[in-house]
């Protein structure tokens, strides 16, 4: 009972605030995602990844055994990944970079937050980072046959990331006055992503959904074995471990639907595959906790 109790306490929060943005927008009223998403993603996430990592209490030895874990998780995820769609004869174009790349931003830096503290938050940030540079290279080019290294280079996300490396590493800190006002602007990042998830979820339409529940259990499964063993051939600590398994389990985020739209991959069953693993991840993602907690 107290376990149940845990994990509503820790993930409520979550999809309350994503079901705020999803009402927002039932309810006829304005929201510019991506307004909101570019502050998120250029400002505040930036803010609230180079804060967290230096003010974390983890050694870096420790962040630089997760970073290495992380990228052999997901590669393990597309080699799964692969052999599912190859198997299933969708399209690689459509299918493949949604199955792999998860909600790391929106759903996986709130669920670290209130599940593991601060520290979770850190390794989480990390995780975050590695899918970040996956995503805008590998990811790029599953669905559009060409990565950019330039943009990856130029992605703010990733220069906090560095730059909060950097500081961690040692043993740097800004003056108070100014970790208090970055601090300030990263506090934003979590409740205005969660809220936009609800918004963007709200506005997708979907076809096939049949499909694309199959295909987000599947999604689980692999992601789920992945992340564990990557955690265990690395020897991570048991946060470290939950950490990236709770990270490299998340749905499919909606920029994988943006990005099919962008780049002319079919985007209504990836809008499905959206929708579908974030509802199962209500289901899913307490499971998970209560397993790594």
């Amino acid at each position: 009972m107290n376990l149940a109790l845990t994990v509503l306490n820790i993930t409520a929060p979550v999809f309350l605030l994503a079901a705020v943005g999803f009402a927002w927008v039932k309810m006829g009223f304005e929201y510019r995602v991506e307004f909101v998403t570019r502050l998120a993603m250029t400002l505040s996430v930036p803010c609230l990844i180079f804060v967290a990592l230096m003010k974390t209490d983890v050694e870096p030895e420790a962040l630089a055994a997760l970073s290495l874990a992380a990228f052999v998780a997901y590669g393990l995820v597309m080699i799964g990944c692969f052999i599912v769609v190859k198997v299933a004869r969708l399209d690689m174009q459509t299918y493949l970079a949604p199955l792999i790349f998860g909600n790391t931003g929106n759903l996986g830096l709130p669920l670290a937050l209130f599940a593991f503290g601060e520290i979770g938050l850190g390794y989480a940030v990390v995780v975050f980072a590695v899918m970040a540079i996956l995503s805008f290279t590998v990811g790029i080019w599953m669905v559009a046959g060409g990565g950019s290294l330039r943009r990856v280079i130029k992605e703010p996300l990733v220069a906090a990331t560095l730059l909060g490396a950097l500081f961690l590493w040692q043993g740097w800190e800004t003056p108070e006055f100014l970790t208090n006002a970055i601090e300030l602007i990263g506090q934003m990042a979590i409740p205005m992503m969660l809220i936009t998830l609800g918004v963007a979820v709200a506005r997708l339409e979907t076809k096939a959904m049949t499909r694309a529940v199959i295909l987000s259990v599947i999604k689980v499964f692999i992601c789920v074995g992945a992340a564990w063993l990557a955690a265990w051939w690395f020897g991570l600590e048991p946060i470290a471990a939950a950490v990236l398994i709770v990270q490299v389990a998340t749905p499919v985020a909606v920029t994988s639907y943006l990005l099919a739209e962008k780049y002319g991959a079919d985007a209504q069953p990836v809008a499905g595959l959206v929708v579908a693993s974030t509802l199962l991840s209500v289901l899913a993602l307490p499971v998970i906790l209560a397993f790594v907690i």
